[in-house]
């Protein structure tokens, strides 16, 4: 659970993560400038707390190399916001265990705004990616996906969406999607939505990102003979 300034919602998030799954629990609290180090402590979390911010992803994939250091088979996301409800996590898993994919996704589509639904609409033509909500956190990772998250090349990637899914599907790992309840956040707001400005550089930038990458799936693709029978 990547957390940042979330000292009023995460403690009731970590709680309701313990009710729902007996797993353990991790908040990295991304050099928050409040108490939601403290606070998930308290609730039972165990907390890493990073020097300096990193953000959404850099903060999940610090999670991800302690999941694979500690050899956990599985791992979920979720936000700290409280917009992911916890007591959907069972069901979540099922699916992800039943389904027998290496990502599962959980996804709300009567939440995505106009705008995104466009922007998904647009990335989901480029990439090839049948995704319906991309920027969804709420997430379930199998053994093989964490360990190509934690690796060195995703760490170039800046967010914890597009690219990590790209990067999954050139590992040839399957994503599956699930659906799930979801509120609106209560504090705060999109990084990505935030202004016009950052809107337009994501799209600039995942655009970019989205288009070299499956460039360079095509011309591997192109370069490589198939075996001799």
């Amino acid at each position: 659970m990547p957390a940042r300034n979330e000292q009023d919602t995460v403690g009731e998030v970590v709680r309701g993560v313990m009710a729902a799954l007996d797993c353990a629990v991790l908040v990295i609290n991304d050099a928050s400038t409040d108490d939601t180090a403290a606070v998930a402590a308290q609730a039972g979390a165990t907390v890493i707390t990073l020097p300096f911010q990193l953000g959404a992803w850099g903060a999940t994939q610090a999670g991800m190399r302690y999941a694979l250091r500690n050899r956990h088979e599985r791992v979920i996301t979720l936000d700290a916001d409280g917009q992911h409800h916890p007591d959907q996590l069972p069901r979540l898993l099922r699916a992800h265990m039943e389904g027998g994919s290496d990502v599962t996704i959980g996804i709300c589509p009567e939440r995505l705004s106009a705008a995104k639904r466009l922007a998904w609409a647009y990335f989901r033509l480029i990439t090839g990616l049948s995704v319906t909500d991309f920027t969804s956190g709420l997430r379930v990772y199998g053994r093989r996906a964490i360990r190509a998250l934690a690796s060195r090349e995703a760490s170039l990637i800046d967010y914890q969406d597009i690219g990590v899914l790209i990067l999954l599907r050139r590992k040839s790992l399957r994503i599956a999607e699930a659906p799930t309840v979801m509120s609106a956040r209560r504090n705060g707001g999109s990084r990505i939505f935030s202004s016009w400005f950052t809107v337009a550089r994501y799209m600039v930038a995942t655009t970019v990102l989205s288009i070299a990458r499956v460039g360079a799936r095509e011309r591997r693709g192109r370069g490589t003979e198939a075996p001799a029978q």
